[in-house]
């Protein structure tokens, strides 16, 4: 992978010739702050209705056509107290086409038209398409409620990280909609481009020189001076505490958070993404085996890492009345891990399954791009070449090492109010 900065863009060109297509990726990051996260989480939606070149959502899609049916998208995702804005545009490599059209140099225009040229009336976003995103934005919000286990881990960021950015949810707040003008939108728009980190990953059979003087030409990023994320300090985990909260679902939600007190870029990282996998991350993991399949207490259960913040979340989907015996066994899992309490034949199936799936990963451009944006955040060069290298030389006096370090930090239970009933 090679990196040039354009125009305070930072690019990065991946040039892999065993796609057919040219994927563009184009990254936004900010941090994480409850002020204007509602706006910022609308801008990729209001960006991708249209442009001053494509004034309509219906002008768009005919230039994805004329691209050979070229897909675009767009979202808006955390990563620790990141906040990060996301376009993908992937377009037909036109070494695969009969006739030469330039499509590569199309596609950046297009890019750069959604990215850098908005369509405005009088310095506002126009107020019909605010108002239907608006509308849309609030069902986006209202999903959130209605997905159980994504409420569920939702309302432990909230209470874990309370006085913390990462509290702050990614779609932003619902009381927030009301106040959203075109000319705020407008201001949060212009705020995103002087303050963002910017990354462009273009990867395809591409000729590398000549797409750096496509977006030399087109993508001019101007006054972009991108404000440092603050990054919390590394809590400790409190005492625990319970949160114990009901609604009408069918299964109820066990969600427990943990400091590890390790982030992606630290030398334990890649322990701690070994000893996640053994403990509740892969199929084979202690939670799998000992808590759903042996014990049958959880239709699933599984953790995961917040690899830029420091944390872990285990998930468990069970009946109201097992709260205490599922607890339990779940702490009994993770105080087997700090003692030990696997082979280094376990050792080596998990990173088999680990390294398996980074190759799955990378097989598709845009998880490339996902797997080496983790070095761009912490500014440093990561290759998935690296990551494989550095998960076959853990050892397991490192797994204990790192798994000593996580703590309960909180618990979340979501339970069934009939089910409670009648516990």
């Amino acid at each position: 992978m090679n990196q040039a900065t354009i125009h305070s863009i930072r690019t990065h060109v991946m040039p892999v010739d065993s796609f057919k297509t040219n994927t563009f990726i184009l990254q936004l990051r900010t941090e994480l702050s409850s002020s204007d996260i509602t706006e910022k989480a609308l801008l990729p939606s209001i960006l991708e209705r249209g442009t001053q070149h494509f004034p309509s959502r219906l002008h768009i899609q005919g230039a994805l056509e004329e691209l050979y049916g070229a897909h675009l998208s767009a979202d808006v995702v955390k990563k620790g107290e990141h906040h990060i804005l996301t376009f993908r545009l992937e377009v037909a490599n036109e070494k695969f086409l009969k006739d030469a059209a330039p499509l590569t140099e199309r596609a950046v225009q297009l890019l750069s038209s959604i990215f850098l040229y908005p369509a405005l009336e009088n310095e506002s976003f126009p107020a019909q398409a605010v108002a239907e995103e608006v509308r849309s934005h609030k069902q986006k919000i209202a999903s959130v409620y209605d997905d159980k286990m994504r409420f569920a881990n939702k309302r432990l960021t909230e209470e874990m990280c309370k006085d913390e950015p990462y509290a702050v949810p990614v779609l932003g707040y619902e009381q927030d909609l009301p106040k959203v003008t075109g000319k705020s939108l407008y201001k949060a728009y212009k705020k995103l481009l002087q303050e963002s980190h910017v990354d462009l990953y273009v990867i395809g059979d591409i000729q590398e020189e000549e797409l750096l003087g496509h977006i030399e030409k087109y993508m001019r990023l101007e006054d972009n001076n991108p404000v440092p994320v603050k990054v919390m300090e590394k809590k400790a985990a409190s005492a625990p505490n319970i949160i114990k909260e009901q609604q009408q679902v069918q299964q109820a939600k066990l969600h427990i958070g943990y400091r590890t007190g390790i982030t992606f870029g630290d030398e334990q990282y890649f322990p701690l993404q070994v000893f996640n996998s053994l403990f509740g991350g892969s199929p084979h993991s202690k939670l799998f085996v000992n808590v759903r399949e042996k014990a049958s207490l959880a239709y699933y259960a599984a953790s995961r890492l917040e690899s830029h913040k420091g944390i872990m979340i285990v998930m468990a989907g069970i009946d109201s009345a097992k709260f205490d015996e599922a607890s339990s066994i779940i702490d009994q899992q993770l105080e087997d891990m700090k003692n030990g309490d696997f082979t280094e034949e376990d050792i080596e199936q998990t990173k088999a399954v680990l390294i398996n799936q980074i190759l799955e990963t990378i097989d598709v451009p845009r998880g490339r791009v996902e797997l080496e944006y983790h070095g761009s955040i912490i500014g440093e060069e990561w290759t998935a070449e690296k990551w494989i290298e550095k998960i076959k030389k853990v050892t397991k006096d490192e797994i204990i090492s790192a798994a000593k370090q996580v703590e309960k930090d909180t618990v979340y239970f979501l339970s069934g109010k009939e089910e409670q009933a009648n516990a």
